[in-house]
């Protein structure tokens, strides 16, 4: 009784279930250890990232709570976000842990580092948006204020708009490891990806005036990058390609050789 096929396979999907709770229960304990100091710094967090707006207020001017709760929950809800921002790579390796055992080898040599880049590159991202965009951003808006409107921005409203700027750039630059994975597993050809490259700008900057507010120059600061990644994504396609060939053809050159 105890082989029997389904006694098999109910007992193989309840260890399956309790893999994943098990990694579940790992990956919401790491985002919480990763909170506690965040929320003991939260107000030194929220200035640090309210910096290249402050920076940029015209004399006299500072952000402002318009809620009671604001002042509170503002730098509590950015903690929150620094903590599971900090945690998201041991997340992704427990998903990871959790699907690696069903993959083929060649599946896990072509995953892992894809897995890495794209937690690499979503942190450049949200950096380069902190370092490069917001300080232009953030001018233009003060600058355009007309002369009877004093530029008090709201700390919430604040906090959502550069969360939101924060996710959209830590996603274009995500764009290498999405043209490698059209092209390696053959949804698209790397001549195709190439030959489309006027249309792949146009998409580009498409995306950007949907992602970014509306001044041409983050526009710009966020389509320039993105092509560029698009080219290093094709360059790091054909390199892969290349070399799975050139172990496919000495696989065969070891078949042949002994047979």
């Amino acid at each position: 009784m105890s082989d029997d096929p389904e006694n098999l396979a109910e007992g193989t999907l309840m260890s399956h279930l309790l893999e994943l709770r098990d990694r579940l229960i790992r990956a919401v304990f790491a985002v919480l250890l990763a909170c506690i100091p965040c929320f003991i710094f939260a107000n030194e967090l929220f200035t640090w990232v309210a910096d290249p707006l402050v920076k940029q207020l015209p004399k006299g001017a500072v952000l402002q709570a318009t809620s009671v709760v604001g002042p509170f929950m503002t730098p509590f809800k950015l903690a929150f976000f620094v903590g599971l921002f900090l945690a998201m790579p041991y997340v992704l390796y427990q998903i990871w842990a959790f699907v690696a055992p069903g993959l083929y080898r060649q599946e896990k040599r072509f995953a892992m580092p894809l897995l890495v880049s794209s937690i690499v590159l979503f942190y450049v991202g949200a950096l380069f948006a902190y370092w490069a965009v917001f300080p232009i951003m953030f001018g233009f808006f003060a600058g355009t204020a007309p002369a009877n409107v004093m530029f008090n921005p709201d700390i919430s409203q604040y906090l959502d708009f550069v969360l939101t700027i924060f996710f959209a750039f830590g996603l274009a630059f995500e764009v290498p490891v999405a043209v490698v994975l059209l092209a390696v597993t053959g949804m698209v050809s790397v001549d195709s990806l190439r030959a489309n490259r006027g249309y792949v700008a146009i998409g580009i900057a498409i995306v950007a005036a949907i992602l970014t507010p509306p001044d041409g120059m983050t526009l710009i600061i966020m389509g320039i990058p993105m092509y560029l990644l698009y080219e290093g994504g094709l360059f790091m396609a054909s390199l892969m390609l290349k070399s799975r060939r050139a172990d496919a053809a000495k696989r065969e050159q070891d078949g042949e050789a002994e047979a």
